[in-house]
């Protein structure tokens, strides 16, 4: 389909004579999936219908404990401060945001009263602002009103350096402004083709101002209920037991009629994702485990206990690895990896070609991910208008000793390549994890076969993807040569998921290792890609920009994607979850609840 052909079809659903079905199976011919077709309307200001739910207890409460498994468990409870899918999700539980993402990349109206568009006054002709209508009578858990306050007082907070969020690159260049106390307008400084993401999704869930003014900028991480949430969600907090337990208990006064449906709700963290699985599928003691990372013969194998299902959901989350361009083992200032310094062996362009071709991606998925991890050279995968198909996955032992001879690093006597002075010696880290340490296996066996010593490391999940700053094994320092794990990708756009090579997002000291660049790769042209894209109406110009920007940051070996995942989830059979491939897994967790009886 041509640019002018898809234009002209965007115009014809604009003016009723295509529908957004017709629209969409028009694009489905041309190989383009469903989410796609939702973007390119929102892009275009055009009102999507809503996804109708698929709710069905017709009272509040009564459907007992909800018991599910994260096997990282949460670490704090500010999604302003979430390190990693679990604080995410942990936090999901008690805060929600104006809108959420289904599974096929629609907005979801939350604490909004409808999702903004063109037809509603919510989106400006310019795309320079933005007009959010909130629900009314919705309430804090401690009864105080959610009001237009609450909104503006998420993006001062959130866009105060000094506060330190990870969700800053959201809200430091818009400025909101309320209305009234039920109206909101969120203004860009330059047209906002994506402005679906502040106060949108998991990065906008919103805390209450009344409880956080008073600990915004320096103080923000003193405040007693980073700890103790108290949000408008459908479950109100119990206790919290950071890396092990989070408890909430039903909130009676619910925004929703007939929600939540179960009393009671624990998210257990710890183990791993083999046990995790286990326990939903063959033990039955669970009835939802998150994230299982596990061997796909292993997960077949463990349905067969017959007490839950295997859910695997399409999304754009991608398992990679990742090179350090800062040196590790230089300290500076009392940093190591500081953005002073430079890697004195990975900065070598042919070094970081040379570990890429080792990575054997189709045995990955052949022996140890099967369904739940498809080999890739890309590292957008999804939605496939941002996919390139410019790059390929080449496993060769021959032909990466080629590029290191060809650079002058020679073998030593003992095995190991070197060149003045400097071994091709390296600490690759990842989580504690079976699919990961074996994937470790695969690369250090064709590593040592081409004169590279890769010493390997692993560290435990809880403190691998920890918020404790102060531990030097924490994923956001990357204090070792390369490392490896999952980057999830919580919107159907590539804009929030790209900001991790941008080079004003260096993972720091300074921001306290909140940054989202942590392998500290700097590139000019695709700083100002970026920042072109931020502001690109055109969806198909836009498109282009991020595969550019892949095919940058892939084909410099920056990072070297492995393999696409799935979310891969178990649920028990009995109970019924709104899944999405793009937006924390209790999206929509006020209308989880379980059937009667199991399917047949």
């Amino acid at each position: 389909m041509s640019e002018q052909e898809l234009r002209g079809l965007i115009e014809a659903v604009r003016e009723g004579k295509v529908t957004r079905r017709q629209f969409v199976l028009t694009l489905a011919s041309f190989g383009l999936a469903a989410p796609i077709a939702g973007q390119l309307l929102m892009h275009a200001g055009i009102a999507q219908a809503q996804t109708p739910s698929t709710y069905k207890p017709t009272k509040r409460g009564g459907g007992g404990a909800l018991k599910t498994l994260w096997w990282q468990g949460a670490t704090l409870l500010n999604p302003h401060f979430a390190t990693g899918t679990k604080d995410q999700d942990g936090s999901r539980i008690f805060y929600e945001p104006l809108a959420s993402w289904d599974n096929d990349g629609n907005l979801i109206p939350i604490l909004a009263a409808e999702v903004p568009t063109a037809e509603n006054g919510g989106v400006s002709k310019d795309g320079k602002s933005i007009v959010w209508k909130l629900k009314k009578d919705v309430h804090w858990h401690d009864g105080k009103p959610f009001t237009s306050a609450d909104v503006v007082f998420n993006w001062e907070y959130a866009a105060d350096p000094a506060t330190a969020a990870t969700t800053i690159g959201s809200y430091k260049d818009i400025k909101v402004q309320a209305i009234d106390a039920y109206t909101v307008r969120v203004e860009y400084a330059k047209a906002s083709p994506f402005w679906a993401d502040p106060f949108v999704s998991v990065r906008g869930m919103i805390i209450p101002k009344h409880l956080f003014e008073a600990y915004k900028g320096a103080k923000s991480r003193e405040a007693p209920n980073n700890l103790k949430p108290v949000g408008t969600g459908p479950y109100k907090f119990v206790d919290f037991t950071p890396g092990d337990m989070v408890r909430g208990t039903i909130n009676t006064n619910y925004h929703l009629p007939n929600r939540p449906y179960f009393d009671t709700i624990e998210m257990k963290g710890g183990g791993d994702a083999v046990s995790a699985a286990r326990a939903v599928l063959q033990t039955g003691e669970f009835d939802y485990a998150w994230n299982l990372q596990v061997e796909d013969e292993i997960l077949v194998r463990l349905e067969t206990g017959g007490k839950g299902r295997v859910n695997i959901i399409p999304g754009g989350d991608i398992e990679f690895i990742q090179f350090n361009f800062t040196d590790p083992w230089t300290e500076v200032d009392g940093e190591r990896s500081s953005a002073k310094t430079r890697h004195p062996i990975l900065t070598d362009p042919a070094v970081r070609e040379a570990l890429a071709l080792l990575i054997d991606k189709q045995s990955i998925q052949q022996f140890i991910y099967g369904r739940t991890g498809i080999a890739t050279a890309n590292f957008v995968n999804n939605p496939s208008r941002f996919r390139s198909k410019a790059n390929t996955s080449e496993f060769s032992v021959e032909k990466a000793s080629q590029v290191l001879e060809k650079a002058g690093w020679r073998v030593g006597a003992d095995g190991v390549r070197a060149k003045e002075g400097k071994k091709l010696k390296f600490v690759y880290q990842t989580s504690v994890n079976q699919p990961r340490q074996k994937t470790q296996a695969i690369v250090k066996q064709a590593a040592q076969k081409t004169g590279i010593d890769l010493e390997l490391k692993t560290v435990t999940a809880s403190v691998f993807f920890s918020s404790d700053i102060a531990n030097p094994d924490v994923y956001t320092k990357l204090y070792c040569d390369m490392q490896m794990y999952t980057t999830t990708m919580t919107q159907p756009d590539p804009e929030i998921f790209m900001n991790q090579y941008v080079s004003w997002e260096f993972s720091t000291k300074a921001n306290k290792w909140q940054g989202r660049n942590i392998c500290r790769w700097k590139n000019d042209e695709y700083d100002n890609l970026y920042r072109a894209a931020q502001i690109e109406l055109d969806p198909v110009k836009r498109a282009a920009m991020f595969i550019r920007m892949n095919d940058l940051v892939v084909q410099d070996h920056a990072i070297v994607a492995v393999v696409s995942r799935p979310r891969v989830r178990a649920s028990n059979l009995r109970l019924n979850v709104p899944e999405s491939g793009w937006d924390s897994d209790f999206w929509a967790l006020q209308d989880w609840y379980r059937e009667g009886t199991p399917p047949a």
